[in-house]
């Protein structure tokens, strides 16, 4: 296994060692603050006092990602919080692989969202400037509420509302451009030659003559889009009055992607309406919607394996001049399209929009001084639909100097979809709070309701020769299934659908006596439509406490430390993601054939077998640590150490019959850390230093039984093996000669050669075997970390971020001559074996073994990786000086995200995300890219 020593990023790493206060900022247009030990919090159907709260979460405010980048504001918080793991894509529109404290299920691992009380799937829909704030729930306290969504952690998030008293209209803009930082190191056309040749000389064939093949193209260049661009605009109008408090915001996101024509654009809304009837009722409601047009998404894939000694173009005069070339036909062209001709030929012929239309509404009452009961209601409806064509065209062929129709399709082809999902849901709360000499009390009593209803359609066509109409033309108005282009005897039409029921009881206490000792606790009963009749409801409860100790007279005299807590908490918390939605109502599918008299008719059986005593899966967590602030609030240290471990993991076990059942369990453990500092030079300059450090293990404590193991991709789930751990067999070097095989255990995997693999034997028993296959590598990192450090001075400020993750490995999935066909080459191919010494690592050139695309530590790249996130620099106006101009605030500012990136993987990004079985597997990846812009915030 090759692992490079990442030295700058440890040293950064160290030096920062969990360094984070509240994963926030301090805002730029104020000198340093007291620390907001008493900030109120979002803790889910209500809200409370940071400090008097027993469990882990962490506050963003929204200036943290209002003015970045992005088009998914999950996307900003990478580095932000200690235990929250955000892998980003860098193609527009994607989402970002989001897991907090680890992977503890072998089904959907991604945290459960809450968008101004309505629960989520992501916050794609979300205009980055509307967000207020967004709190990161980890710890088990926080989690019960949610019952069943509560497992994989929670994301809040607090859109902007008016403020009584204040009339603005606010306006934030900005243009960035693209560009590329990493890229994998492939061969040119010379060293594919030397590779090509020697590859066919030791299969005993000729070499390949490229007389006709001269060209030196890097793919990558030729389907990338130069400079692309990325628009964020918003304006937001509020009025808040003594009565009524208004608001109103719209923004426009609009992108370029990493390849060309990968153009995505969106259109957000949101509007609010808060009106107080009297002191004591309270009523509102709010519209959030988006409109967004969808890229065709493509990938480097092509890119990467495309031979490099094809020009795009054919450019020799002739008939065929101008058509794309295709690649050499023994060298790939049967398993690669020229790359450009994917790119160009298919522009813009999948047009596909999302649509998201959210209204909510509420009334709020108090009763009895101490009462207060709030009735929410929530409706989300999403459609997504597209339309798409395959057209057809020709590609060149050098060697017979004839055209042939690209990809083999002598028919144009169209395709159409929509799906539909539509949420509604609804809450009953009444709170009770209280204060009683030293007894501070608040209760919280829920009823909640959610019903889900998805239907999906999609059907595909093709023209037909005989038609006199001819082809499909590529024109987006033909490309319908009921035009007369169509052949109807090709059309094909599939449908899904499903409707989930939810209800929930639920309850939380919050105690406070004495502002010393603190108690929480939460109970919830949830009910599923899923589950089988007789066992639809499940309970779900946690209990956390904590002690103030610096309100004790006994640490009065302690001068240094001004704020010291010690916190624990537990908790049974649930995970409803799975892969179905009726385990007690199985579908029937073909399961085999039968002739009657003479005709042959299909049998139909069971999908699975019913599981009346399915159950939800359970995560049993705990958590304990502390939070400190000392030298007058300047300095601020928190650390946390978690365990969570799942229980009864819901199975879907494929056999004769299939079913499901509940077993196993998986567990994660780990350290959080947080240290901050904040201080001023003078009056007019302050600076701050901010960062966490997180850790995390996994590791499957039980399966289905012993023994038991599933591979998803190179990939193992197995008792005792971290989650996702990568399996096969270790390599020791490569055969130097002949000798050194007859000197070796001998091989019951494939014949072997000097220049091939030596791979360990791990068992002892003197021979390679498939039992020799071990644990080579763990996506899961060690640790991560995350800093930021910012200055002000007299309303100039600057201010950059830092992230980067170590100990884990990266599987490489391309590049390893893992296909008969005749890809390009990694640069590293260079170093191959080709006599005795020459080589211990870089095998030699020869496609046609088995032998050597065993999965192994060859695959096997070391994951670290240091990033120098976000850095920007802006300048603040003094409000007299813009006071002339009716500006309340205007800032500029210069942003660059991902300036650089320091790792050790050969691809476009050293950072995979995945499922909960497979993840970190480098398939190529596509760029994160560097994005430069130009900001600015104006509000009236």
């Amino acid at each position: 296994m090759k692992h490079s020593n990442l030295k700058f990023p440890c040293l950064i790493a160290v030096f920062y060692f969990g360094m984070n206060v509240n994963a926030q900022e301090i805002p730029r247009d104020t000198v340093v603050k007291e620390q907001k030990i008493e900030e109120v919090v979002m803790i889910g159907y209500g809200t409370a006092k940071k400090r008097d709260l027993t469990g882990s979460i962490t506050r963003v405010v929204g200036e943290e990602v209002n003015d970045k980048p992005a088009s998914n504001p999950v996307n900003s918080l990478q580095g932000k919080v200690a235990g929250l793991s955000v892998v980003n894509s860098g193609q527009p529109g994607s989402q970002a692989d989001v897991r907090i404290r680890g992977t503890v299920t072998i089904n959907q691992t991604q945290p459960v969202y809450i968008v101004d009380g309505v629960f989520a799937n992501n916050i794609d829909f979300l205009n980055p400037a509307d967000i207020e704030s967004i709190e990161v729930l980890k710890d088990p306290s926080s989690l019960a509420i949610f019952g069943n969504r509560g497992a994989n952690g929670a994301i809040i998030v607090t859109t902007k509302r008016a403020k009584s008293g204040r009339t603005s209209i606010s306006f934030n803009s900005s243009l960035g451009v693209k560009s590329l930082d990493n890229r994998p190191d492939l061969t040119n056309a010379e060293q594919f030659r030397i590779l090509f040749n020697e590859d066919l000389m030791s299969q005993g064939l000729s070499p390949y003559d490229f007389s006709l093949f001269n060209a030196d193209t890097n793919w990558i260049d030729v389907i990338k889009k130069n400079g692309g661009i990325i628009n964020q605009h918003s304006v937001t109008m509020s009025n808040g009055g003594d009565k009524n408090r208004v608001s109103f915001s719209f923004g426009y996101h609009s992108e370029e992607g990493s390849i060309k024509y990968e153009d995505y654009s969106r259109l957000t809304f949101k509007f609010n309406d808060d009106l107080k009837i009297s002191n004591s009722f309270r009523v509102g409601m709010g519209l959030t919607g988006s409109y967004a047009k969808l890229p065709q998404l493509r990938n480097f894939g092509s890119a990467l394996n495309a031979t490099p000694v094809v020009t795009p173009i054919n450019m020799i005069p002739g008939d065929y001049y101008g058509l794309y070339n295709s690649l050499p036909q023994q060298i790939g062209a049967a398993q690669i399209g020229n790359p450009l001709a994917l790119v160009e030929g298919h522009r813009y012929t999948q047009l596909n929009k999302d649509f998201q239309f959210n209204p909510n509404a509420y009334l709020e009452f108090d009763f009895f001084d101490h009462f207060t009961f709030r009735s929410n209601y929530f409706v989300t409806y999403r459609n997504g639909n597209g339309r798409g064509y395959s057209p057809i065209f020709d590609v060149y062929i050098t060697e017979s100097n004839t055209s042939a129709p690209y990809s083999g399709r002598l028919l144009t082809s169209i395709n159409q979809f929509e799906n539909r999902d539509i949420s509604f849901q609804q809450n009953q709360l009444l709170t009770y709070k209280n204060r009683l000499g030293e007894h501070d009390l608040t209760l919280l009593a829920g009823f909640e309701t959610t019903s889900r209803e998805y239907t999906e359609m999609s059907a595909s066509a093709r023209s037909s020769l005989s038609n006199p109409l001819g082809q499909i033309p590529n024109n987006p108005r033909f490309w319908y299934m009921n035009t007369d282009f169509v052949d109807s005897t090709t059309k094909s039409v599939n449908s899904g659908q499903y409707k989930t029921r939810n209800v929930s009881y639920f309850g939380r206490m919050l105690y406070n006596f004495s502002n010393k000792y603190l108690l929480n606790a939460s109970i919830r009963n949830d009910g599923s439509s899923a589950l089988a009749p007789g066992n639809r409801f499940d309970w779900f409860w946690s209990v956390g406490a904590a002690w103030e100790v610096t309100r004790e007279n006994f640490m009065k005299e302690i001068d240094f430390l001004n704020y010291f807590k010690v916190k624990g908490s537990y908790g049974d918390l649930g995970n409803q993601y799975t892969p179905y939605n009726y385990f007690g109502y199985p579908i029937y599918v073909e399961g085999g054939t039968g002739v009657f008299n003479g005709n042959l008719y299909p049998a139909f059986v069971k999908q699975w077998e019913e599981a009346d005593d399915l159950g939800w899966e359970h995560l049993k967590s705990y958590e304990f640590g502390f939070e400190s602030m000392m030298l007058n609030r300047r300095l601020s240290f928190d650390a946390t150490y978690y365990n969570k471990k799942t229980e009864d993991l819901l199975n879907y076990v494929p056999g004769n019959p299939n079913f499901f059942l509940n077993a196993g369990s998986i567990e994660s453990k780990g350290f959080e850390f947080a240290l901050g500092w904040k201080d001023n030079f003078s009056e007019n300059f302050s600076y701050y230093i901010n960062g966490n450090l997180s850790t995390a293990k996994t590791k499957v404590l039980n399966t289905l039984e012993s023994g038991y193991q599933v591979f998803y991709g190179p990939s193992i789930y197995k008792e005792g093996l971290p989650m996702g751990a990568f399996y096969g067999y270790i390599v020791d070097g490569l055969y130097q000669s002949y000798a050194d095989i007859l000197g070796s255990p001998a091989s019951t995997i494939g014949d072997v050669a000097p220049g091939d693999f030596k791979y360990r034997d791990v068992n002892g028993d003197g021979k390679i075997t498939p039992d020799d296959r071990t644990v080579i590598g763990d996506p899961t990192p060690d640790f991560t970390y995350g800093f930021s450090v910012g200055t002000d001075y007299k309303g100039f400020y600057l201010n950059a971020d830092f992230y980067g993750v170590y100990g884990n490995e990266v599987f490489r999935n391309w590049g390893n001559g893992s296909s008969f066909a005749p890809f390009n080459y990694r640069e590293e191919r260079i170093e191959r074996w080709i006599g005795a010494g020459s080589s211990n690592w870089e095998p030699r050139s020869n496609s046609s073994s088995g032998y050597n695309r065993e999965n192994s530590t060859y695959m096997i790249e070391d994951g670290s990786f240091f990033r120098i996130r976000n850095i920007q620099l802006g300048y603040s106006f003094d409000k007299e000086m813009i006071s002339a101009f009716n500006l309340q605030a205007l800032k500029l500012y210069f942003n660059v995200q991902n300036l650089k990136t320091w790792d050790h993987v050969n691809g476009f990004t050293p950072e995979f995300g995945g499922s909960a079985t497979q993840f970190g597997v480098n398939n190529s990846g596509y760029p994160n890219p560097r994005i430069t812009s130009l900001g600015i915030n104006a509000t009236f």
